[in-house]
């Protein structure tokens, strides 16, 4: 390790109360996206502290922001997150489910960690530039309304992350690797339907069901997968049954719809197809029709290029150090998984770092071992609005243990974890990858002219923003 990258990790290190305060503030206000008014707050303050120009507002929504440090190029961003979810209440650092009274909500995706292990790790970085004297911008972006409103989507529709020579991030999770595999692209509407109403006994022919529409739209769409791509996926929930009196045939009903594929365009044309189901259901019932387009993510393109910067540095700082206390907790909080998470677990790993990787877990409450990139090519089964960050930069992301083993993503068990010791060592973890991954991009300017050959070669044809401008975010 370098004397710069050195002296990083002891600043992070020296710093760990702070950050740990940091997180644990941000996990105990638990606010909902675009709506984390004090926790984006905490940062800011936090930022303008340490000598950062911070703009608020990006994008129009009120807790998007940036703080920047530097001159000149090259331009290095870190992105974080703080929003929390509804409904996962859950006191820190327990092995059973106990709500908070304050609040409904928690932080079960460790977006708490996620936003100050990065801020860690641009702070640190701002002091190595102040040292070394050379050129070269550091960027923090705080990115809301991740779980539910396409945050970074509405950022990158408006070029918040052009220009950018890489961006690094990171997620908390139960293992620690390379994220390198693509992700699901999303294409969201709601479909309504409008018929006419009438007595369902006295004179049904006078009517035209709405509800009919939608629930023959939901046969349809059925059907139609069976005819589009293994990878990708159509999910839907009715959102509006027309009433609760089965005597009136329904004249207004909706339904939502989510289209998922490991690329954009292919999003695009699963969702043009159901578009036609819903033409043929209005055929069918005498009914017309609206499509009201929502939120969307483009797939992730991970960068090759920062992706090894990211693995050779986590090498060498290695996985969290957790003590004996951390692994009771996480024994303990492992016990209350059922055998059908545990085998999920296994095979999430397996799919996502190899096989050497599953067999490494085996009988561990607590991951101690940084896995190696994994060859295979894998589609994570799901959507991140990264991935719209990658259509307009080079960006690489890593996943830190911060949780026991085989615990899912938005559960008590993770809210609780987020707001432990073992959340904060695998944030730290993280925070020293990512600053030591950013010196390394600012002394060697070939790390970026590659990055960016590569970058331009995986977006030929540009990004096209999955979120039509009509669409705002729902503030």
């Amino acid at each position: 390790m370098t004397e710069a990258k050195e002296r990083l990790c002891k600043r992070i290190a020296e710093k760990e109360k702070t950050y740990s305060d940091i997180s644990r503030k941000i996990w105990e206000y638990a606010e909902l996206g675009f709506h984390e008014y004090r926790s984006a707050k905490l940062l800011q303050d936090t930022l303008e502290a340490e000598g950062f120009q911070v703009e608020t507002g990006l994008a129009g929504i009120p807790t998007a922001f940036k703080g920047t440090f530097g001159t000149g190029g090259p331009a290095v961003a870190i992105l974080g997150e703080f929003d929390a979810l509804p409904g996962l209440s859950q006191k820190p650092g327990r092995d059973t489910q106990e709500k908070r009274e304050e609040t409904d909500c928690g932080h079960g995706c460790g977006h708490n960690l996620l936003g100050t292990g990065s801020l860690a790790a641009a702070v640190a970085v701002k002091a190595y530039l102040e040292e070394s004297g050379g050129a070269g911008t550091i960027v923090y972006f705080g990115c809301p309304g991740e779980e539910k409103g396409s945050g970074k989507t509405f950022m990158a529709r408006e070029g918040c992350f052009e220009g950018l020579d890489a961006v690094f991030c990171w997620h908390p999770w139960d293992v620690n690797g390379l994220f390198s595999s693509s992700s699901l692209a999303d294409i969201c509407a709601s479909f309504t339907f409008h018929g006419k109403a009438s007595h369902a006994s006295a004179s049904p022919h006078l009517g035209r069901s709405a509800l009919d529409a939608v629930e023959l739209m939901n046969v349809g769409c059925n059907f139609l997968r069976e005819h589009v791509i293994p990878e990708a996926r159509i999910h839907y929930a009715i959102t509006n049954a027309g009433g609760n009196a089965a005597n009136v045939v329904q004249e207004t009903a909706s339904v939502y719809y989510e289209a998922r594929a490991p690329r954009l365009r292919q999003s695009f044309e699963i969702f043009e197809r159901i578009c036609e189901v819903a033409r043929g259901a209005a055929i069918m019932t005498g009914t017309s029709y609206e499509v009201v387009r929502g939120d969307g993510f483009s797939d992730y393109i991970p960068n090759k290029v920062l992706g090894n910067v990211l693995m050779e540095n986590f090498r060498e700082v290695g996985a969290p150090d957790f003590d004996s206390d951390d692994h009771a907790l996480a024994e303990k909080i492992q016990r209350t998984f059922s055998e059908e998470i545990m085998q999920e677990a296994v095979s999430a790993v397996e799919d996502q770092h190899g096989e050497n990787a599953a067999a490494e877990m085996e009988g561990k409450v607590l991951a101690d071992a940084v896995f190696p990139i994994n060859p295979l090519k894998t589609v994570m089964p799901g959507s991140t609005d990264v991935g719209d960050v990658s259509y307009q930069a080079p960006t690489g992301q890593i996943l830190t243990a911060c949780k026991a083993f085989g615990t899912p993503g938005h559960s008590w068990q993770e809210v609780s974890q987020s707001g432990s010791s073992i959340g904060i060592k695998g944030m730290i973890t993280a925070a020293k990858v990512m600053g030591m991954s950013a010196i390394d991009v600012f002394q060697d300017p070939r790390i970026a002219e590659e990055a960016k050959k590569e970058f331009l070669k995986a977006v030929k044809g540009g990004y096209h923003c999955p979120i039509p401008d009509e669409i705002k975010p729902d503030l």
